[in-house]
Order: C-alpha cells, then sequence, then structure tokens
C-alpha cells in the first residue's frame, strides 16, 4: 500500500469510529491518561523477509512503545490474524494490549489494565495480553 493511501485510510478511520473507539479515545486524548500522548489509528509498517506490512494501530503511544487494539466481535474470527500482527509488532519492539469492547463497560477496569501496561518496563519477553473472555 502506497504511503498516501495509508495516510488516507487512517483519516477515514478516524471520522469513522466506533463507539468502543470513541470512549477509549476520550480517556486518553490531550494527554489526559498520565500525561502520555496517544496517538489513534495510527499507521504502522514493517518489511519482514523482503514483504511489507501495513497496519493501523487503534491507539498508540510511542513514548511508552504501547498498542492498544480494541477488539469487537469480528476479532473473534480472525484471531490468527490478530496474532500475526502482534508478533509484529513485537518485532518493532512494541507490546501490544488487546481489550474487548464489552470490557469498556467496566472503564475503572480498563484503566487500571492500561496503567499496569504502561508501568511495565520493556523487556524483550512478548507483552501482549488479551481481553477476558474466550480466546
Amino acid at each position: 500500500m502506497v504511503r498516501s493511501e495509508m495516510i488516507q485510510r487512517a483519516r477515514e478511520l478516524r471520522r469513522n469510529q466506533t463507539p468502543a473507539e470513541t470512549i477509549l479515545w476520550h480517556l486518553l486524548r490531550n494527554r489526559k491518561f498520565y500525561g502520555l500522548k496517544f496517538l489513534r489509528q495510527h499507521p504502522i509498517t514493517c518489511e519482514v523477509d523482503g514483504r511489507e506490512h501495513f497496519f493501523i494501530a487503534d491507539f498508540y503511544c510511542a513514548e511508552k512503545k504501547l498498542v492498544l487494539e480494541l477488539d469487537g466481535k469480528v476479532h473473534d474470527y480472525q484471531q490468527e490474524r490478530d496474532t500475526e500482527r502482534d508478533m509484529l509488532m513485537k518485532s518493532l519492539g512494541l507490546r501490544v494490549l488487546r481489550i474487548k469492547n464489552e470490557e469498556l463497560a467496566e472503564l475503572n477496569i480498563v484503566k487500571l489494565k492500561i496503567q499496569s501496561a504502561v508501568e511495565l518496563s520493556f523487556s524483550p519477553s512478548l507483552f501482549i495480553e488479551r481481553g477476558s473472555g474466550g480466546e
């Protein structure tokens, strides 16, 4: 995908965010969460084995190298794809926290999960936490 197409797609996603993304963005925007700068619908690219990979992270904090992914029902059917994306992000030195949309009903618990992820010092071990509920 051409860089201009990636940027355009990310802009479209920002304009048409889901209700779950709206809730989480309200919590994260304008450095409201621990003074950290989060970007929404942030394009990420990498090259692995001569192949370019492109995806858009729901929320990204460069300072903490943390990606927050909101998982709606569609993610129940694409776990293999999500796992591949998570591994690619790990190869870039990023950590991924997946949050199921349903978890946003308990926003205080979600805040604690994000806080824990923020407070973890980076280690080379894989940090991918899936939301509660059947994996």
